[in-house]
């Protein structure tokens, strides 16, 4: 965990200290409470227990489910991304949907079964199927990825 928490500092500090500069203010127009009062509200809901510590596990992994949604709404917006963007974007992705193996396979061998986590990585590896097509059939090809006009 110790480990999990530094990375995670680190990253946001490299986000709003070191590389502050590549930060386009005037593209990133999504407006993040329309992910976060949702989410909020659902994981309010949908939990499998009505405890502090469950509504808010509950919570991470919904917002976890769409945060990809601003990066996404940003290269519709632009119409482009940069190549290591698009590697970013694609790794992340296969990251999210390889969750969907791992609980094919704890559900094959363990019998374990969370409906909440299947549904949120279901969701999620939804919102990248369009970026992955987009990735397969141009950026392998050496293309930089731009959006059909």
């Amino acid at each position: 965990q110790l480990i999990y928490i530094a990375c995670s500092y680190a990253t946001v500090y490299l986000i709003y200290m070191k590389f502050k500069a590549t930060y386009d203010g005037n593209h990133d127009t999504f407006r993040v409470e329309f992910l976060i009062v949702p989410v909020g509200g659902l994981s309010f809901l949908v939990n499998h227990d009505f405890s502090p510590l469950e509504i808010l596990w509950t919570f991470s992994i919904y917002l976890e489910s769409v945060a990809i949604l601003p990066q996404l709404f940003m290269i519709s917006k632009t119409g482009e991304a940069e190549t290591i963007t698009t590697h970013y974007l694609f790794f992340l992705g296969l990251y999210r949907a390889l969750y969907l193996v791992n609980w094919i396979w704890r559900y094959y061998f363990e019998g374990f079964f969370d409906l909440i986590a299947v549904v949120a990585g279901v969701v999620q590896t939804v919102l990248y199927c369009d970026f992955f097509y987009l990735y397969v059939t141009k950026v392998l090809k050496g293309k930089k990825l731009s959006l059909p006009a």
